[in-house]
């Protein structure tokens, strides 16, 4: 068992992290209206331009929609005509004293409740045709899907996203920080940005939106925007950013002093009655070879780096020798 006595870091340093090209606006793309696909006509990674037809809804029972319809309207232009010849008959025959004022009055009505039935069937037809069209998917812009969500024979309902669209334009360098490191950036702030597969290939990027939440991960989102991305940073590709100048302080830890047993990073530390206990820490971000602890400890603890899987609480080590890494036994 190994155990360090603790003294706290504070140095400036360059911090790299790792995210990826991503389209300034990402688009769901659905069907506006409920149906089984016919027809899958695009697929991930494909280029498509604005209107490019995606994908089809069987269309049969929205053509049966539309033929009922299109009936409807017939059946009220021919009830409409009815009305109107009564009308202009009654309309003649009133000036002569052939028809009362009641009977002309009726006409009337009759000829403006048909005209607007007519109306009302013409709209619920126009509608249908509507509807119809809707049985093809097209994209609402030129880009590339980047997500599929559906197949051929499933049946959807309105609005679900049956393709995600990457909309060509802008572009987005997006990083995912833990929430001290985004702490210490501020809108506008300019970022170096290298390609990850090919560190020659670099821009410049400007900071323009950092999430204002916490993800379950701990982490918050940050997107830069590049103004000149070279032609090989394009959607998906891994690239790499630098926070330079940040003070950091805290405690350095190896891996190795966690400890797994708890829902939240823990270490055992040494007390001064010869007894361990447990302490929760604030993990302030990782490295390949340690975490940096922001809360939890101080300068002078002493933490059981290593050998600490078969401890308990209250449990009494005696120290057996003391050095910048002290070996203890239980």
């Amino acid at each position: 068992m190994v155990v360090a006595q603790l003294s706290p870091i504070q140095d400036s340093q360059r911090i790299p992290f790792t995210g990826d090209i991503q389209a300034r606006v990402q688009a769901p793309l659905g069907f506006r209206v409920s149906g089984k696909i016919s027809e899958r006509l695009a697929d991930v990674g494909d280029r498509v331009r604005e209107g490019q037809v995606l994908a089809r809804l069987d269309p049969q029972d929205l053509r049966n929609n539309l033929a009922a319809a299109q009936a409807q309207v017939e059946a009220q232009e021919a009830r409409t005509r009815l009305a109107r010849v009564d009308f202009e008959r009654q309309a003649a025959l009133l000036p002569k004293g052939y028809t009362s004022r009641s009977q002309y009055d009726q006409a009337q009505a009759t000829l403006d409740g048909a005209r607007s039935a007519l109306q009302t069937a013409m709209a619920q037809r126009d509608d249908a045709r509507k509807q119809l069209g809707y049985t093809e998917l097209r994209a609402s812009a030129a880009g590339v899907l980047t997500a599929r969500h559906a197949e051929a024979g499933q049946v959807v309902q309105a609005g679900a996203a049956i393709f995600d669209l990457a909309v060509s334009g802008d572009l987005d360098a997006v990083f995912e920080l833990y929430e001290s490191l985004a702490r210490e950036l501020k809108i506008g702030q300019t970022l170096p940005i290298t390609l990850q597969a090919q560190p020659a290939i670099a821009t410049q990027g400007t900071l323009r939106e950092i999430a204002p939440t916490v993800a379950s991960s701990g982490t918050v989102r940050i997107k830069v925007q590049l103004d000149r991305p070279p032609a090989a940073m394009t959607l998906g590709a891994v690239v790499n950013a630098q926070l330079e100048g940040v003070a950091e302080q805290g405690f350095a830890l190896p891996w190795t002093a966690l400890n797994g047993t708890t829902d939240q990073p823990a270490a055992w530390r040494l007390n001064d009655d010869g007894r361990v206990s447990l302490q929760p820490l604030r993990i302030e971000r990782y490295t390949r070879d340690s975490i940096i602890v922001s809360d939890g400890l101080k300068a002078g603890d002493r933490i059981v780096v290593a050998g600490g899987q078969a401890l308990s609480p209250g449990q009494k080590v005696e120290l057996a020798e003391r050095s910048a890494f002290n070996e203890v036994r239980p």
